[in-house]
């Protein structure tokens, strides 16, 4: 029997797919391309409402790789509890690296040096001069330190930062440094000018950047968020806002989108984009060439790329 591939790219705009496969293209549609149950391999639709995404996972009884196009899984969670054993879940590691970096920077010069303040100036025709923090010399506090968090220093560097921490679930080396353990947070974050938050989404970081988190960052620092909304307690963070103690730069919320009368837009001292971390024009491309060799690896037997879990395995 021929296996299909479910694709949100159409088919014919990925160059290089092997051959075999019966392709089919859905991207969200409330009709099915196919019967689920003859899907092998599915790959998710992108930015696409979590209920979307796993509302074929129920009849898929015989797919065997499920292939996320976001950095993220916690969308398709919900989903994998329907699928059979030894599927494997793979994410798209490589893809949004570039873009993100490149965002969370925007958020930390544009919060630090007062964009926001000067766009609105500029509407009112106002010559808004005077002195702005700079990144140049700032402690930096990266919570989450996987491929995303390593980008961000990347791009880091060439601004003249005083140092570099980097947190993630367990304790390692890099090449540039040593990468902390959870554990050793409440240590760090007094220390940071910046946190930024890069962390997937899961029990252990639901919640984490809440009030005692919050609470120990020291007075004046910045909380950029381009991991999950959920990362983050809205209320406490509310209340440090409000509190003019701390500044924020969000591209994820809790709720998302966020509600146009939310009282997070009205705080003070907070930069909201909408969620734009990922979609730029080098996904594309990237997640083309993602699904080109992914699949290619699967047509021939050979390992994937990426593989977070495998259903029905136990986790440690």
């Amino acid at each position: 029997m021929t296996a299909d591939v479910w694709l949100p790219i159409p088919p014919d705009e990925i160059e290089g797919l092997p051959e075999g496969p019966a392709y089919r293209f859905w991207n969200g549609e409330e009709e099915f391309p196919a019967d689920p149950a003859d899907c092998a391999f599915y790959v998710v639709p992108y930015m696409k409402p979590s209920p979307l995404c796993v509302r074929p996972m129920a009849g898929m009884s015989r797919v065997q790789v499920v292939q996320t196009l976001s950095a993220g899984i916690d969308h398709v969670e919900p989903g994998l509890r329907r699928l059979p054993a030894g599927v494997r879940l793979c994410n798209a590691r490589g893809v949004h690296e570039a873009s993100t970096g490149e965002l969370t920077l925007t958020l930390i010069l544009a919060s630090l040096r007062g964009v926001p303040d000067f766009v609105r100036a500029q509407d009112r025709g106002e010559w808004l001069a005077g002195f702005r923090p700079a990144l140049a010399d700032k402690n930096v506090l990266i919570v989450g330190y996987g491929s995303i968090g390593a980008a961000i220093e990347d791009r880091l560097v060439p601004f003249e930062v005083a140092r570099v921490a980097r947190v993630a679930r367990s304790e390692r080396t890099t090449a540039r440094g040593p990468v902390h353990p959870l554990t050793e947070l409440p240590a760090l974050l007094p220390e940071a000018d910046v946190v930024i938050l890069s962390t997937p989404l899961s029990e252990t970081t639901r919640g984490l950047a809440g009030a005692d988190f919050l609470s120990r960052m020291k007075d004046g620092a910045l909380l950029v968020n381009v991991a999950r909304g959920p990362v983050v307690d809205t209320k406490a963070l509310l209340a440090e806002l409000e509190s003019g103690r701390i500044t924020a730069a969000l591209d994820v919320t809790d709720p998302e989108p966020l509600p146009r009368e939310h009282p997070l837009w009205r705080a003070p001292g907070v930069l909201i984009s909408p969620h734009v971390g990922g979609p730029t024009s080098a996904f594309l491309p990237r997640a083309k060439r993602l699904l080109a060799d992914q699949l290619n690896r699967y047509v021939n037997r050979e390992p994937l790329r990426n593989v977070i879990l495998t259903t029905g395995a136990p986790t440690g």
